[in-house]
């Protein structure tokens, strides 16, 4: 049991780490649409490719099923919802059945 929730603990870890990686690749798409940061700076165009590359994966599917709906994307939102989601099942499998 001891093993199970410390696998379970791990990856609600993960899960709330990628929630955040999500959050700033959000951020950092408002800025640099907006135009307060500039993409010619290699420091925000290697955090923009690596936030591109780690959330792409998971956001890639979700625009696929949406209908375009113009210069809104909701999948970044739709992601967050399933992340947390997850991270409550795993929260009421760690309190009901490892307790």
């Amino acid at each position: 049991m001891i093993l199970i929730d410390t696998a379970l603990f791990f990856v609600d870890q993960l899960l709330g780490l990628y929630f955040w990686v999500l959050l700033g690749s959000v951020i950092l798409s408002w800025l640099v649409n907006f135009g307060i940061v500039d993409t010619r700076n290699q420091v925000v165009m290697s955090i923009g490719q690596a936030l591109y590359a780690l959330t792409e994966p998971a956001l890639k599917p979700i625009r696929q099923v949406l209908p375009n709906m113009g210069p809104i994307d909701i999948s970044p939102v739709i992601l967050m919802v399933a992340v947390f989601t997850a991270q409550h099942m795993i929260y009421l499998i760690r309190v009901e059945y490892l307790r």
